[in-house]
């Protein structure tokens, strides 16, 4: 059974992070695509942090979304930091190389410090 897709938003100094719960697929792209733009519009955020403690599920149409907000970020000067993946999405972020523009950072302190990633 699908989980419903949901966004909190947080924005700190220089920073905006994206609480994302529920399954990340196609389903979730207006949402997302709905709380980045909440989460910098007007803002000084020059990073994005994507929180996935709360996903449980992530399929190829839900990797192609963070694509999508990453290449968004990156066209806007922003860097994206990852943190609360599973040691299987840390795995596909590795193979698919979007760990290479991605941070994937320990906890929510060290990816809002901009701290040097988990290896």
């Amino acid at each position: 059974m699908e989980e419903r897709f949901e966004v909190g938003v947080e924005r700190l100094p220089g920073t905006a992070v994206l609480t994302l719960r529920g399954d990340v697929a196609r389903e979730a792209t207006d949402e997302l695509n709905a709380a980045y733009g909440r989460a910098v519009g007007g803002s000084d955020a020059r990073r994005v942090v994507l929180d996935f403690s709360g996903t449980g599920y992530m399929n190829s149409s839900g990797i192609a979304l963070i694509v999508s907000v990453l290449a968004r970020a990156r066209a806007e000067g922003r860097t994206v930091a990852a943190v609360g993946l599973t040691d299987h999405y840390r795995q596909i972020f590795e193979i698919t190389r979007l760990s290479d523009f991605i941070d994937v950072c320990a906890d929510l302190d060290a990816a809002v410090s901009g701290a040097s990633p988990t290896g």
